[in-house]
């Protein structure tokens, strides 16, 4: 995938193999495509995955570093970036675990002299990002649940970040259709290091077209059933919520 990311970026750049004059080397390029594939993860959310973790007895704090996704070099995914709900194992099945904003659970799961171990009742996230490869008080993105009682497996949806790409055979984690999008950021990147005007300027119009290609793709990704309750979608009665008239 990463030859296909180069070839589309170069040619976006008119930066061809060539050229006695290569203004952009493979190496920049590489990097230039990797991070636009790690924001635009971000920015989306198009990675997904279901995450697992044991808790500790009296543990509260648990990082995101610590949430097994798979082996990267085989999912392609690095890291999570956030939680989004989660549930943990009883029986056969599993049980949601609700989740709340960080003051209110402070105030009441974290305010307590001697607080009640049970099961998962309650999770909120506390430090945001990720810290790639770190583990501990090093690793940023966090998140707290009650005090369990005893080990439980908890599953943790959750949007993640790709591997950075090094060679062709590298899997690639973004799906189909953001991947389209990725050389368009990319050369924005690109055109952002020449510093000047008219590159600068094509920078922008290029960021604009990836904006485009990410829209297209999240329309394409979501169900034309009740496709407003999915992310990314705009709600088909927020005109009449704001007060909006439409034409006569």
């Amino acid at each position: 995938m990463l030859s296909a990311y180069l070839t589309q970026t170069e040619a976006l750049l008119q930066n061809p193999a060539s050229s006695t004059i290569n203004l952009y080397t493979t190496a920049d390029l590489t990097r230039y495509i990797n991070i636009a594939r790690g924001q635009m993860a971000g920015e989306t959310g198009c990675i997904r995955a279901i995450g697992t973790i044991a808790t500790v007895i009296a543990q509260q704090q648990y990082n995101f570093s610590s949430i097994n996704v798979g082996v990267p070099a085989t999912t392609g995914i690095q890291a999570p970036l956030h939680v989004r709900r989660l549930t943990f194992n009883s029986g056969t099945g599993q049980l949601f675990v609700p989740g709340f904003a960080w003051e209110w659970f402070d105030l009441y799961y974290l305010n307590n002299a001697a607080p009640t171990q049970g099961v998962p009742v309650a999770w909120a996230q506390y430090a945001q990002g990720a810290a790639p490869g770190a583990t501990g008080s090093a690793a940023t993105g966090s998140f707290f649940i009650n005090q369990p009682d005893q080990v439980y497996t908890l599953n943790c949806d959750c949007a993640c970040y790709p591997i950075p790409l090094a060679a062709d055979g590298d899997v690639e984690a973004i799906p189909y259709l953001w991947t389209d999008a990725v050389p368009y950021f990319a050369a924005y990147y690109a055109l952002l290091s020449a510093q000047t005007n008219a590159r600068m300027n094509d920078a922008l119009n290029y960021y604009k077209i990836y904006k485009e290609f990410i829209d297209r793709a999240r329309t394409a990704s979501n169900p034309s059933v009740n496709r407003w309750q999915f992310e990314g979608t705009q709600d088909p009665v927020q005109a009449a919520k704001l007060g909006v008239k439409g034409a006569a």
